[in-house]
């Protein structure tokens, strides 16, 4: 059974930096690209970032670049989002999500709800204070 699991999500202030975590199984890792993507209260969610786990390219949505970082540790089937200096519009549930098909470009250029993903994990709530 493929899995994705969000966690590290949480209460933090402006300014603060934050680590989310993707844990996957159930697939092979190289095989896939993940991304992470955001949807905060009455707003369509968004692509954050993507990697591409077969060569480590990495595609980040718009105005991500620079305050976010994804990375993956391929050992340990995970993807990270280190989130730096976060604001109070970065507060939202954040859901990693795998697919073996298509590309990040593709992914980032998608549509929501589903940007082509065909996993998702359940989400991991970020909220910033002011």
């Amino acid at each position: 059974e493929v899995q994705f699991v969000e966690s590290g999500g949480g209460l933090v202030q402006t300014g603060e930096s934050l680590r989310l975590s993707c844990a996957t199984s159930g697939f092979t890792f190289d095989d896939y690209h993940i991304g992470w993507f955001r949807q905060a209260p009455g707003k369509e969610r968004e692509g954050v970032a993507c990697i591409s786990l077969s060569d480590g390219l990495i595609y980040y949505g718009d105005s991500k670049k620079g305050r976010f970082t994804i990375s993956s540790d391929n050992a340990k089937k995970t993807v990270y989002l280190q989130m730096n200096s976060v604001k109070t519009e970065d507060s939202a549930l954040y859901y990693c999500a795998g697919d073996r098909f298509t590309t990040c470009g593709a992914t980032m250029r998608g549509e929501p709800p589903n940007f082509g993903m065909d996993y998702w994990g359940k989400g991991t709530q970020v909220t910033v204070s002011a």
